[in-house]
């Protein structure tokens, strides 16, 4: 016999599938579902933990549980770290933003190749679809190399944070690491993500000619958010023309 928590899940998905609960809609506080199923808000909570699970319900600190809107997928383009127009503009995208003067220390001495201590201008952007965040990045670039005013200038930083991609000049060699893995307890945080999500990590460090690093990014995105596309360019010397 199924449990009264499995029970109530099963209505609620009901009434999600129907539409008579509408994507983005809140639901009513869990004190008056469990007063509607005459149940503890124990019990109550269990069941939409049942939806919280299969990603029909998301929980938002501080403003209720809300219904879900329909996944959609946007594409990560390798290379520079754009996002696909089409796509993102598609899901309507927003971005919030960051920035902060860190030193260098542990894994960003390794990643960008400088001192312990060393200056580094930090952009931490999150996209938004609605009210779900859809991706993470941290953003790293060596003090020095930041365009001036860069902190100041909110619409040259936001407009860089929409496409992931940095301020400073073009790269001679953009090299990404790509890794499907479980998210960090501050990834899940930030992003909200059920414990059974995987996360498309992408480490990207790209460097000048002088082989100097001028960008370090650390990007996140819940798996079932996001595909990644890399294009290959076979070049051709003279000769062979």
């Amino acid at each position: 016999m199924p449990s009264r928590h499995h029970e109530i899940a099963d209505d609620l998905r009901h009434e999600i599938e129907t539409g008579r609960i509408e994507p983005g809609e809140r639901l009513p506080s869990e004190a008056g579902l469990a007063d509607r199923y005459k149940v503890s808000t124990v019990t109550l909570r269990r069941a939409l933990a049942v939806l919280q699970g299969e990603g029909l319900v998301e929980k938002i600190h501080g403003k209720g549980n809300f219904i879900r809107l329909p996944l959609r997928k946007i594409v990560y383009v390798g290379g520079w770290g754009t996002l696909d127009p089409w796509t993102a503009a598609e899901t309507a995208l927003r971005v919030t933003v960051r920035t902060n003067t860190v030193s260098a220390d542990g894994h960003l001495t390794t990643l960008l190749k400088v001192p312990t201590g060393s200056p580094l201008t930090e952009f931490l952007c999150i996209s938004h679809e609605g009210e779900s965040p859809h991706g993470l990045a941290r953003i790293y670039i060596p003090r020095d190399l930041a365009p001036a005013g860069v902190l100041d200038d909110e619409s040259a930083w936001r407009e860089t944070a929409t496409r992931f991609a940095v301020l400073t000049t073009p790269p001679a060699t953009v090299r990404e690491t790509v890794s499907a893995r479980p998210p960090t307890p501050d990834e899940a945080s930030i992003l909200r993500l059920r414990s059974a999500v995987a996360v498309l990590a992408i480490r990207r460090v790209a460097t000048d000619i002088t082989g100097r690093v001028i960008e370090a990014s650390l990007l996140v995105f819940p798996g079932d958010h996001v595909d990644a596309l890399f294009t290959t360019h076979h070049m051709t010397n003279e000769r062979q023309k």
